[in-house]
């Protein structure tokens, strides 16, 4: 048994409140969605099935280039972070599992894999840091890492990544995504097509050392910190890499490293159908790399996405099993909250996208109906899928209004008496 954060009597007591309302909601849109001919009760298992880890770096409070501005009972390491994770997961029932970031989250394993084990979390895909340097290290990654011209500073790079490895190991995760800053800042600073070169040697010397049933997430980012050209730009780049490296690497998906526009969904579709989607870091953007909450700016986008992912499930896909994770940066709300609402509206698009009518839009795509095919994507966007979200969380054991237990609990209030206060800093890059 679990320990819980979170009283579960507050969260039955809560859910008790609640619970003839929902009875009422879930039966109306079950009698709504037969007679579309989709079955609720199968869309309500689907979706409790259905799991997203969250970011340990994630419940602590963010930050832009220019201040950062710390909230109350912020965590001060890695365990506290796993309790805060603990009670996202207790009420949502829907986060299992957090991803590390190294060396943020650098601890004894064993420690690691016992509190995980006492909260009910496990460990997904391991995050190598060598886009910041860490105390003591011998080598500065101001000018790059993977692909620094210094083979002495790719070495350590490399090192950095087999470390995480290791660790990963020890805690049953299967996957190591790197994501890197390098770059340049000027033209002519740098040599695109050697500094290419490098970064897939390096990556070469990582991919062999992952254990046979692991995979090799690339992350592509169209700028920052380097602001005039990235290593890993675009998806086009990535997939080079993926192919490049072999049939346990990846492309990595992040829904804010693109520029605005840019047809996501179409990227999703192109790396399913060549078999190197590995997984997605979920967010939203306005303007750029904004890290907002999912589904924040365009949940329309978040439901697209979704749409063809959900095709490829019921196409039968090869080997389709893409990893899930929120990658956010939260400076105004309370982190908990926000992986929170985060993780409710993944949920919410996956359950969109399960009532899409697919023969019907098989039908107006093969006749060239435009409007309706748009249409029919529309209907399973517009329908409001809350009540069946709420039911998988009751029926898992959690709450059917995740927030208001939250805030019910005093939870944050009691995290700040026992944590101290964190002092702010001037750039708040995470």
């Amino acid at each position: 048994m679990a320990e819980f954060r979170i009283a579960q009597d507050l969260v039955a007591t809560d859910n008790d409140k609640r619970a003839t309302a929902l009875k009422a909601d879930y039966e109306a849109l079950g009698a709504a969605l037969a007679r579309r001919g989709v079955d609720i009760e199968a869309v309500t298992r689907r979706v409790a099935e259905f799991f997203v880890a969250v970011p340990s770096w994630g419940v602590g409070t963010g930050g832009t280039r220019f201040a950062r501005f710390p909230g109350t009972g912020e965590p001060r390491g890695i365990f506290d972070k796993l309790d805060d994770c603990a009670v996202i997961n207790q009420l949502t029932q829907a986060t299992p599992n957090v991803s590390l970031h190294i060396p943020w989250d650098k601890a004894d394993a064993r420690e690691l894999k016992a509190k995980g084990d006492a909260l009910g979390l496990g460990f997904d895909a391991m995050n190598s840091n060598t886009f910041s340097d860490a105390p003591g290290q011998a080598h500065s990654y101001k000018y790059g890492s993977l692909s620094h011209t210094d083979a002495a500073t790719r070495a350590q790079a490399v090192e950095h990544n087999l470390e995480c490895i290791e660790i990963g190991k020890a805690l049953g995760s299967k996957a190591l995504t790197v994501w890197i800053g390098d770059g340049s800042n000027f033209p002519g600073q740098s040599h695109f097509t050697k500094a290419f070169e490098r970064y897939l040697a390096s990556m070469a010397d990582i991919y062999k050392a992952l254990p046979d049933d692991w995979k090799l997430f690339s992350e592509h980012k169209m700028y920052e910190p380097a602001f005039y050209s990235t290593i890993v730009q675009d998806w086009g780049t990535n997939y080079l890499i993926a192919q490049t490296l072999g049939p346990k690497a990846y492309c990595l998906v992040d829904l804010g490293h693109h520029a605005p526009n840019t047809n996501i969904e179409m990227i999703v579709a192109r790396l399913i159908q060549f078999g190197k989607l590995g997984g997605f870091h979920f967010n939203d953007s306005k303007y750029g790399d904004d890290d907002l909450d999912a589904g924040a700016i365009d949940p329309y986008r978040l439901f697209l996405v979704f749409n063809e992912l959900v095709d490829a499930e019921q196409r039968g896909v090869n080997d389709f099993n893409p990893a899930h994770m929120i990658d956010q940066s939260h400076n105004v709300t309370d982190p908990i909250e926000s992986l929170i609402n985060s993780a409710n509206e993944i949920r919410r698009a996956y359950a969109q996208a399960l009532i899409v009518d697919r023969k019907a839009l098989s039908g107006y795509q093969d006749d060239n109906d435009a409007l309706m095919a748009s249409e029919t994507l529309k209907r399973a966007y517009r329908a409001d899928v809350e009540p069946i979200l709420a039911e998988a969380r009751r029926r898992a054991g959690g709450a059917i209004d995740p927030i208001a237990v939250y805030r019910a609990s005093g939870y944050r209030r009691q995290v700040a008496a026992e944590r101290p206060a964190s002092a702010a800093g001037g750039g708040g890059i995470i």
